[in-house]
């Protein structure tokens, strides 16, 4: 059984910090692009930070570059979200993804998903 369990969020001031991690199992986890998205109330699901299943190259959304960094470790099956200088706006359900594709941020190319983790940012 495929699964992706994210953890990390909570209530954070803005300015401040949080690192969200995502364990995965049932699957071949190093064949496999994984990202992190976002999702406001009222708004599209978005893609934040991605990450290669290759050479580990990154995408970072325009909203987030420079605050937040995705790495992973294939030998632990886990994926982080390093997120700094966090804003109001930053405030979202956060869910890890996996996808077959190298490299995408596109969640619609996304198969596997967690459940999602709250990340709320105080102004």
């Amino acid at each position: 059984e495929v699964q992706l369990v994210e953890s990390g969020g909570g209530l954070v001031q803005a300015g401040g910090s949080l690192r969200l991690s995502c364990g995965a199992s049932g699957f071949t986890f190093a064949d496999y692009g994984i990202g992190w998205f976002r999702q406001a109330p009222g708004k599209e699901r978005e893609g934040v930070s991605c990450i290669s299943s290759s050479d580990f190259s990154t995408y970072d959304a325009h909203s987030v570059k420079g605050r937040f960094t995705i790495s992973r470790d294939n030998a632990k099956n886990t994926v982080y979200l390093q997120m700094n200088n966090l804003k109001p706006e930053d405030t979202a359900v956060y869910y890890c993804a996996a996808t077959p594709l190298i490299l995408s941020c596109d969640p619609y190319e996304y198969d596997y998903w967690g459940q999602g983790t709250q990340v709320t940012v105080s102004s």
